[in-house]
C-alpha cells in the first residue's frame, strides 16, 4: 500500500493500520495525529506503559531490535503501514519485508536503515552527497579513537581538539561528550560505549564548528493533491540550544540571511530526497553567518520540533501523517513561539507534577506532560510551551512555564 484511496473504520475490517515502532512523547502525539484522521494505530516499545500506549488502540512490549520478535509482530498484527520512531530497530528484517511486498515502512526500509545510526548518514551526507560537513572519523577501540583525533587515520588529517565524540547509535544526547584535550579521551570513550543504545564499542568523532546557531530545518515529502507528484516543503526553521548533545529549549522561527535558508533548503532537499519516501524529516544544521554544514538527518518528527504544537497550523506530527497518508500539507507558521523541557529531577517511579495551574496562569503558554511511567534526574517529562509575537519573548515565557512546574515524589 503505497497511498489509501479510501479511509476506513478503526477496528473494523476496512481499517487503515499503522504500527508504530517507538512510543515515547514523539510517538504519542503521531498516533494522535493518526487517529484524528481516522486510522488504527498499534503502539510498539521495549518498555510498558510507555507514552504511546495510553493512546493506542492496542500496544505491544517487544525487543524492537530482535528481527525474530519483529518480524513475528508484523505477522500477527498486519500492519499497512510501519512507522520507525525511533533508531534501535532491528531494520535489516524491514528491508526484508518490504521488499516481499508484506508491508511499507516510512519513509522506506533503507532510509531507516541509513539513518539507524550515525554512520549511515554521514557516509551518505558527506561522500556521497558531498554536503558540508565538520571533519570527521569513526573508531572501534580507544587507540584507533586516539589515533584519529592526534594522528589521523589512512593518510587524512587528524580530527584535533577540541571535538565532539559520540556513539554511532544513540538518541537524545546520549553518550555524546565534548573533549577539549587528551585528558578527557578515556572518559569520553567510556561514556560513549555506555550509553550507546545497542553496537557499543564504535564511535563517530567530529571537529568542532564554531557556529552562530543551529537549527532544524522541518522538511516534509508529500504527494501533490493535483498532480499526485512527491514535493518536497519546508517549516520555518526551529532554534535551538542543545546542553550533552540534548535539547533543551527551542523556538520558531530563527532569523536567517536569505542566502543561508536557501542553503539550508537546498541542503535538506538533496538528502531528503536521497533517502525517499515520504513523511517529515528533521534535519540538523550548523549555520554561520551564510555558511551552512549538515550535521544529522532523522526521518520523523523531531524533539525540537514540538515547539510547532504551538506555532503552526499544522504541527509536525499532522505533517507526519498527512505526507504518509498522501494527503494534503501545510506548513504555515500561526505564531512565533518557544518550548522548553521539563526534566523528572529525580530517579523514581510513577512521580506527580505540582504548579501545573501556576505554569499555564500566563497567557499563550500551553504544557504536555508525557506520562512516562519511570522518572530519571535529566529525563525529558514534559515540556514548556508559549507563543508570543516576539521570539525573544516567547523564550522566556516557555522558560518561566517550565521552571514553575515541580516533579515531586507521589
Amino acid at each position: 500500500m503505497q497511498f489509501p484511496e479510501k479511509i476506513g473504520t478503526p477496528l473494523a475490517a476496512n481499517a487503515i493500520k499503522v504500527m508504530l515502532l517507538g512510543s515515547g512523547e514523539l510517538g504519542k502525539e503521531v498516533i494522535m495525529a493518526f487517529q484524528r484522521l481516522g486510522v488504527e494505530v498499534i503502539a510498539v516499545d521495549r518498555y510498558p506503559n510507555a507514552p504511546g500506549h495510553h493512546v493506542a488502540h492496542r500496544f505491544h512490549v517487544i525487543d524492537m531490535t530482535n528481527a525474530a520478535q519483529l518480524k513475528a509482530l508484523i505477522a500477527q498484527e498486519k500492519p499497512h503501514i510501519v512507522v520507525p520512531e525511533i533508531e534501535a530497530i532491528a531494520t535489516p528484517a524491514l528491508k526484508e519485508l518490504e521488499a516481499e511486498g508484506v508491508v511499507r515502512v516510512v519513509p522506506t526500509a533503507n532510509a531507516a536503515w541509513l539513518t539507524m545510526n550515525r554512520e549511515g548518514i554521514r557516509r551518505l551526507a558527506a561522500e556521497e552527497l558531498s554536503l558540508a560537513c565538520s571533519h570527521y572519523a569513526f573508531a572501534d577501540d580507544f587507540e584507533t579513537l586516539k589515533k584519529a583525533v592526534e594522528i589521523g587515520l589512512n593518510g587524512a588529517a587528524p580530527v584535533g581538539y577540541p571535538c565532539i565524540i559520540k556513539p554511532v547509535m544513540s538518541s537524545s544526547g546520549k553518550g555524546q561528550s565534548k573533549v577539549d584535550g587528551p585528558h578527557e579521551l578515556q572518559a569520553a570513550w567510556d561514556y560513549a560505549g555506555s550509553a550507546g543504545r545497542v553496537n557499543a564499542g564504535r564511535v563517530i568523532v567530529e571537529s568542532v564548528i564554531h557556529f552562530d546557531y543551529e537549527i532544524t530545518l522541518l522538511t516534509v515529502r508529500s504527494r501533490n493533491p493535483v498532480n499526485k507528484a512527491i514535493e518536497t516543503s519546508y517549516c520555518e526553521p526551529v532554534g535551538h540550544i542543545q546542553v550533552s548533545g540534548d535539547y533543551v529549549e527551542s523556538w520558531q522561527p530563527q532569523a536567517m540571511s536569505p542566502k543561508a535558508l536557501e542553503a539550508a533548503k537546498a541542503m535538506a532537499d538533496k538528502v531528503t530526497t536521497a533517502l525517499g519516501g515520504t513523511g517529515l524529516f528533521g534535519v540538523e544544521m550548523f549555520v554561520k553567518g551564510d555558511v551552512v554544514w549538515f550535521s544529522e538527518v532523522s526521518p520523523r518528527p523531531h524533539d525540537t520540533g514540538m515547539v510547532t504544537m504551538i506555532t503552526q497550523w499544522q504541527n509536525e506530527f499532522e505533517l507526519h501523517a498527512r505526507a504518509i497518508l498522501g494527503l494534503p500539507t501545510d506548513t504555515s507558521l500561526k505564531s512565533p513561539g518557544a518550548s522548553a523541557v521539563i526534566y523528572g529531577g529525580m530517579d523514581k517511579q510513577g512521580i506527580a507534577f505540582e504548579g501545573v495551574a501556576d505554569a499555564l496562569a500566563e497567557p499563550g503558554t500551553d504544557l504536555r506532560l508525557f506520562g512516562k511511567p519511570e522518572s530519571f534526574l535529566k529525563r525529558r517529562m514534559g515540556v514548556a510551551l508559549a507563543r508570543d509575537p516576539d521570539v525573544e519573548q516567547a523564550r522566556l515565557k516557555a522558560k518561566r512555564a517550565a521552571a514553575k512546574v515541580k516533579p515531586v515524589a507521589s
